[in-house]
């Protein structure tokens, strides 16, 4: 049988993840799941536009094609069972694997990973936030940087039996203000490789292209402008930014 048509056919809710912030669903097109978020199930934020959230999914979804390291999964607009909303091909993590971790302060692997900072948990113990260094999690953190991202948790990274690593969650992307907060921080004053300089070109020069006008229907004019301009500016320095202004590096909680 052919694949459902994903814009079209119907779509059936299977579950509901209840730990989102927001409305979301488990559900089925055919024989493929899916991640349903109705913009009908959006929290108003003090600093995003209401009802723009599955927008700004989509339009991190269009971004991560043209970078064309496959860090977002495919992700659409269409009607569902409460509505319009953002729809994205359900993907499963390896439950084995992990790319972001907290571990003892004095229990730091020496290599293979990178240490973000260091608190107290729970019960008072010092422990480190520590990620991966691996290149398709520094591909990520660079499409952070781009795409604006204000909630690069832990648990938004998802962690792929092939070792590649995809990002979920994109709604707090693109603000024309500062609002990097994540937890790939590790790379901070690093150059950039040659591929991910390229990358960075490939969407400033999308954005005079396709790219800008399939996000015209996504993202306001002065959001769009905010985008050139980090790609440009990061594209100049040709190396990990440290955090600025003064609110959090990082977002809370940090899983």
């Amino acid at each position: 049988m052919p694949a459902p048509d994903l814009v079209t056919a119907e779509l059936t809710l299977t579950g509901r993840i209840t730990t989102a912030s927001n409305a979301t669903f488990l559900g089925s097109i055919g024989d493929v799941m899916v991640v349903y978020k109705p913009i009908a199930g959006e929290s108003p934020l003090w600093d995003f536009p209401d009802g723009t959230l599955a927008h700004r999914e989509v339009a991190a979804y269009l971004v991560s094609q043209v970078f064309g390291w496959d860090v977002v999964p495919h992700t659409w607009l269409r009607d569902g069972p409460m509505g319009e909303g953002m729809v994205q091909l359900w993907q499963e993590q390896d439950p084995a694997q992990s790319a972001v971790n907290l571990v003892a302060k004095d229990h730091v692997p020496e290599t293979g990973w990178k240490h973000v900072l260091e608190g107290r948990d729970e019960n008072g113990r010092m422990v480190a936030l520590v990620h991966e260094d691996s290149p398709a999690l520094r591909r990520m953190a660079v499409f952070d940087i781009i795409v604006n991202n204000a909630d690069r948790k832990g648990d938004h990274i998802l962690a792929m039996t092939d070792g590649h690593r995809h990002g979920v969650d994109h709604g707090l992307t693109f603000h024309r203000d500062h609002q990097l907060r994540t937890v790939l921080w590790g790379w901070l004053g690093d150059a950039l490789t040659a591929e991910e300089r390229d990358g960075i070109d490939r969407v400033s020069e999308g954005l005079h292209g396709g790219l800008g006008r399939n996000l015209a229907d996504l993202l306001s004019a002065e959001e769009i402008a905010s985008l050139a301009a980090r790609c440009a500016r990061l594209g100049l320095a040709g190396r990990f930014p440290a955090p600025s202004g003064e609110m959090s590096a990082v977002p809370w909680p940090l899983f």
